[in-house]
Parts: C-alpha cells; sequence; structure tokens
C-alpha cells in the first residue's frame, strides 16, 4: 500500500504546533487563575467548567485534521491482478518537470507541451509497458511499468515543479531509475523516452547512457524549448527572474547533450515543434526494436481508501460540534 499523494503528509507537522498552542492556552488560564488570587471566586466562576471536555474536544479536532490530511494524501492499494498476454516493449518515459519547464518560448509553455506529447504517445502504445518518472534535481517513480495506461493520464496532469523539491535538471537519475525499472536479463525490448529542455544537465548523463546502451537500453530524446531561450517569470511576483548580477534568467534548449544521448544508444533526437510529428519520429525509432511475446502481471485499478479517512474526520467533528464544554449533570 502507498499514499498517491505523499508530499500532502508533511501537513501532519501542523499537530505538534496545535498541541504547542493548547499547552500555552493551559498555561495562560493558570497564570490568570493566580493572579485573580481568590481561589472560592475562581472555583464559583469555572464551576460549570470541565477541563477533562476541554481536552476531549482538542484531541478530537486535531485527530479529525490529521484523517483529513492523510484521505487528501490518499492512502491506495493496487487492484485485482490479471494476467495479461502481451506482445510490445517497456517503455520508460522520463519528463522534466524543474522550473525552467514553465518557460513560454513554446506555447503555452514548455510543461504543458510535454504532457500534452506524453499523452499522446501512451496512446500509441496500447500493448506496451509504459512507466513514467518525473525529475528535476532528483527523479521520482510516479508509474513503474504496466500495461494500464488508464492511471497514467492522472499523474501526468498533475506533474509539475512543485512535486519535485529539489531543483536542477538530474538527468543521470533519471536514467538510473529507469534503467533500474526493466528486467535485467533481458539485452533488448527496453526503451527510454526523455523529454526535457537539457538545462543544468549533469555530466553523468552520456557516461551513464553508453552503458545502459550496452545493456540493449535505447535512449529517444525530445528537446522541448528553443536554443535562443525565453525569461523564466517568477508567479509569485510575476516579474522575470534575476540572476545575482541582475541580469534576466534566459532558459536555453541543449540540444548537445540531447542529441549525444540518443545517438550513444541507437535512438532518435526530436525538436519538439508539433505534438503529432514528435510522437510519430519517436514510434518510428521504436518500431525498430524487437517486440517479445509475454505474459504481464497488470494492475487494474488502485483501490482508494480517502473516502474512509474523510467521513472518519466528519464523523469526529460532528462529536466535537455536539459536544458540550461544561460538565456533564447526571439525571
Amino acid at each position: 500500500m502507498h499514499f498517491q499523494n505523499e508530499i500532502y503528509l508533511t501537513a501532519l507537522a501542523v499537530l505538534p504546533l496545535l498541541l504547542l498552542l493548547f499547552l500555552t492556552v493551559i498555561g495562560w488560564k493558570r497564570r490568570v487563575i493566580k493572579e485573580i488570587g481568590d481561589k472560592r471566586l475562581v472555583h464559583q466562576l469555572t464551576s460549570g467548567h470541565s477541563p477533562v471536555a476541554f481536552l476531549l474536544k482538542f484531541f478530537l479536532i486535531c485527530l479529525s485534521l490529521a484523517s483529513i490530511i492523510l484521505g487528501i494524501a490518499n492512502l491506495q492499494k493496487p487492484g485485482v491482478m490479471d494476467k495479461v498476454g502481451r506482445k510490445g516493449l517497456d517503455v520508460m518515459i522520463a519528463m522534466d518537470v524543474s522550473k525552467s519547464m514553465l518557460a513560454e518560448d513554446i506555447a503555452p509553455n514548455r510543461l504543458e507541451r510535454a504532457k500534452q506529447v506524453i499523452m499522446k504517445l501512451i496512446e500509441k502504445l496500447p500493448d506496451d509497458r509504459v512507466g513514467l518518472i518525473l525529475f528535476a534535481g532528483r527523479a521520482y517513480m510516479q508509474m513503474p511499468l504496466t500495461t494500464d495506461h488508464a492511471v497514467a493520464g492522472m499523474y501526468i496532469q498533475s506533474a509539475g515543479p512543485d512535486i519535485v523539491p529539489t531543483q536542477g535538471t538530474m538527468i543521470s537519475e533519471a536514467l538510473k531509475m529507469a534503467n533500474a525499472s526493466f528486467n535485467s536479463k533481458e539485452r533488448k525490448y527496453k526503451a527510454i523516452v526523455l523529454i526535457t529542455d537539457g538545462e543544468d544537465h549533469d555530466p553523468e548523463s552520456l557516461p551513464l547512457a553508453e552503458k545502459m546502451a550496452a545493456n540493449g537500453v535505447m535512449i529517444n530524446t525530445i528537446g522541448i524549448g528553443s536554443p535562443q531561450g525565453a525569461p523564466l517569470v517568477d508567479h509569485i511576483t510575476n516579474e522575470y527572474k534575476k540572476d545575482p548580477q541582475g541580469n534576466t534568467v534566459i532558459s536555453k534548449l541543449n540540444e548537445s547533450i540531447l542529441q549525444q544521448l540518443a545517438s550513444s544508444t541507437k535512438g532518435v533526437y526530436v525538436h519538439l515543434n508539433s505534438p503529432d510529428e514528435a510522437v510519430s519520429d519517436v514510434m518510428k525509432q521504436l518500431g525498430t526494436i524487437e517486440a517479445t511475446a509475454l505474459e504481464d502481471n497488470a494492475f487494474r485499478n488502485y483501490k482508494s481508501f480517502f473516502q474512509w479517512f474523510l467521513g472518519f474526520a466528519l464523523l469526529l467533528l460532528v462529536i466535537e460540534l455536539l459536544l458540550p464544554e461544561n460538565k456533564w449533570k447526571v439525571v
């Protein structure tokens, strides 16, 4: 089992802050009581108040908040596994989601155009196992190799720079993760489609690609953007980003590294102008790889449990709302 949106689990950090706030309020109440001085008067004024009920209401609020956060993170487990006969390839798609992909030298921006290409490419691979990796300064597995392509659209549409907290363009990290997803005993039927602007790439990517080529992996690269580049807009200030010297930051497509990665693995490099043309060129190159007939254990769907967490949270909030803070009178 796993959480679909793990990043939202960081919101659980608010619970210790609420506990600290609660203890602060308790301390403040005690100080006020001491300042009043007259214990008999304080007892008369607070005779109807129940500290136990107050504590219980706070506990219910914290527990409901935790349930809401867990519901948003969406705990999932794979559905029933079906044996699916197939004859095809294993294709890992690695998409760059760094902030440079928000450059608008290709409308509406590089990232949105990359998403269009991936969706069209997956439609052309109905009999192949497809996986999805998102990367920037680090790589993250979003979808392992599977013939169940329906779930891919959800991951692709939600992809963005916020998913990867470490910025950069670590192509080698994405290639390593993709290579680890393949069957190491096979020396064919394996391909990677790398979609990036290639900016700020790391020097390890090319030597790594050459080693992967020796193990039968083909890397096809799709370059997003223009060699002339485009300025990056800070969406918080709505102004162009500046370097330390005050110059406008220009993000440029690095075609050279992408061409080298493709040529070193007998793949093809495509400069994205039209999504349809890019997909056609990649599919033509994938067609040169021999397909294999085998059975694939594919998940048909994922069973989600978010509704249980949200329902439990709603129940707790209703109980907290109806629970009186005064002492309960037994008739």
